[in-house]
């Protein structure tokens, strides 16, 4: 099997070749690379120089008669350096020359596992045998990059390795933007962009590794940052007829530009994709490195890979690690302000005023919901659950103390922990440090009766100087209150009335709250028991004899009677 093409311009036989780069983990490199070896595939390995002597002996005793197996000469590999280019450059004229009959190359890394037989993917090749397979994007047009380095990690010098010398590999390149220093690109070069796992035609990279202009891109290449997803991908536009623009390994990349990690749970993912490769897999996946590559059953198969939904969930995954579940704050990545991944988890009402004009509120309207009903869960004295309830839902306290610790956190956790939708009643006698919070939330359903708040002080019994003292507090911090609700930044639902027009249609009103929260609004009909507002025009008339103005009250006539007797 010589891999050359017959007289009639056929190409021959495909014989699979595999540069493999380890740098740890050297018990799953060697049974890896007997892996490859057994499907049929000659190997040459590249072991890093730092693996320790010891290691290293083992991994050469392991492997020690298998004549499809060679080791090439070590380097020591930095990550991002050039060092891993000359690395794979000398693997691969090692494997070429060892192996003469090899047609494609293919890169992998100790960590890489093989998903499908190796006949699949010599399969896979005989169809395509004069095709590239290397992800191959030009700098201006890449879109995956981290740390804002396209174009420019081909015009400046990258001398310092990113990892061990971060503070030098920055201010060298800060000095370098300030001063405009620029490098040249060789003539000719067009810089592109891709994943370092490619599968190449011998006559490609061959052409690569013998350009004579090579000792100039070595050199040029030699300061570029991270040239492993440079060089090749980059070279191989001179010299290669027909590129496939992919790469034939499943390697994905989180938005910090490390590799996304396969653990056992990902077992049948990686089989419903059909790939043939995937890196990076967890050193101890037990149940991955049994499972996979899967034994081959009747004739090769040729089919594609189909790694489109393990892409999905990948993303998924990796914008849930981002960003977070909706309301669930975590200390490692506390959201900036209006900038969290929502503030809650899901839809919740807040009820203000109802309750002063219906004692008996929350149960009625928990009897016409599938909804948790609260009391006030902002209360000074302490959170009010449904059901007179001194823990609440997922184990919440009703403790004033420990819910004003975090007060976004708490009504955050109270949402997020039921099944059911979360309805709380709100008034202005209540802690006010979320009202921004609710305001600024689409998941709230913020429904609010301005001036409620003066009803039970009509039936209070308190002097009248207490009584005007507390009114004034009250309504001063439901202006402040209804200026947040009318700011621009508003994004919760709402619904507003006064007193006075509610209740002159309290049936109504009571209607489209059902309505606006998924119940029935016929229910409505059989209102729940409403205190007495005799008497509420006379007694705000005596709030503006005393010097205080009552607002968003509505209309009441000043000719009502008060219910208890009015020595004025």
């Amino acid at each position: 099997m010589t891999g050359a093409a017959d007289r009639t311009g056929a190409p021959g036989p495909v014989q699979l070749g595999v540069v493999m780069l380890c740098h740890n983990e050297m018990p799953t490199a060697t049974r890896m690379a007997r892996v490859w070896a057994e499907g049929g595939a000659r190997v040459v390995i590249h072991v890093d120089a730092d693996v320790s002597r010891d290691a290293f002996a083992t991994l050469m005793t392991d492997l020690a008669g298998q004549d499809r197996i060679v080791v090439s000469p070590r380097y020591s590999c930095e990550w991002g350096m050039f060092s891993l280019v000359r690395a794979t450059q000398d693997a691969a004229e090692l494997l070429l020359e060892r192996f003469p009959e090899v047609t494609h190359v293919l890169t992998v890394s100790g960590s890489c596992l093989p998903l499908r037989p190796v006949a699949d993917l010599v399969a896979f090749l005989s169809r395509y045998p004069r095709r590239d397979f290397i992800e191959s994007v030009t700098a201006e047009d890449v879109g995956w990059t981290v740390g804002g380095l396209n174009e420019e990690r081909f015009t400046l010098r990258f001398p310092f390795a990113y990892r061990r010398h971060r503070r030098l590999f920055d201010r060298y390149v800060d000095f370098q933007r300030r001063w405009k220093i620029r490098r040249k690109i060789p003539e000719g070069l067009v810089p592109h962009l891709g994943s370092q796992w490619w599968c190449l035609t011998r006559q490609t990279l061959l052409a690569i590794l013998q350009d004579p202009r090579r000792p100039e891109y070595d050199q040029y290449f030699n300061r570029v940052w991270i040239p492993d997803e440079s060089y090749f991908q980059t070279l191989a536009r001179l010299h290669s007829n027909r590129i496939e623009s992919r790469s034939l390994t499943l390697s994905k990349f989180d938005d910090q530009g490390k590799p996304y990690i396969f653990y056992n749970d990902h077992c049948q993912m990686l089989e419903e994709s059909r790939c043939f490769v995937a890196r990076k897999i967890w050193p101890n996946a037990t149940t991955l490195y049994a499972h996979f590559p899967r034994p081959a059953q009747g004739a090769p198969s040729a089919a594609e890979p189909q790694p489109e939904r393990i892409d999905r969930v990948i993303g998924q995954a990796v914008a849930r690690r981002r960003l977070g579940r909706p309301g669930l704050y975590m200390q490692s990545r506390y959201p900036l302000k209006d900038r969290e991944n929502g503030k809650t988890s899901a839809a919740y009402a807040v009820m203000q005023g109802f309750t002063d004009i219906f004692p008996d509120f929350p149960d009625w309207l928990g009897q016409r919901l599938d909804a948790d009903v609260h009391g006030h869960v902002m209360a000074q004295h302490g959170v009010e659950y449904a059901g007179q309830r001194r823990i609440g839902p997922g184990g919440l306290s009703d403790s004033a103390q420990l819910r004003d610790m975090d007060p976004r956190g708490f009504i955050a956790n109270l949402i997020r922990v039921s099944p059911r939708m979360q309805i709380i009643q709100y008034s202005p006698r209540d802690q006010q440090n979320l009202n921004w919070l609710m305001a600024t939330d689409p998941n709230a359903r913020i429904f609010v009766i301005t001036g409620a708040w003066a009803v039970p002080l009509l039936h209070s019994g308190m002097p009248f100087d207490d009584i005007r003292r507390v009114a004034a507090i009250l309504q001063r911090t439901e202006l402040a209150q209804i200026d947040v609700l009318n700011s621009v930044w508003l994004k919760a639902r709402t619904r507003i009335w006064n007193l006075g027009d509610f209740c002159a249609r309290p049936a109504g009103a009571l209607q489209s709250v059902l309505r606006d929260l998924g119940g029935d609004p016929e229910s409505a009909a059989n209102l729940p028991a409403m205190r007495e507002l005799a008497g509420m025009g006379r007694f705000l008339q005596r709030l503006r004899n005393a010097g205080l103005r009552p607002q968003l009250m509505g209309d009441f006539p000043v000719t009502d009677t008060l219910p208890t007797k009015d020595p004025a």
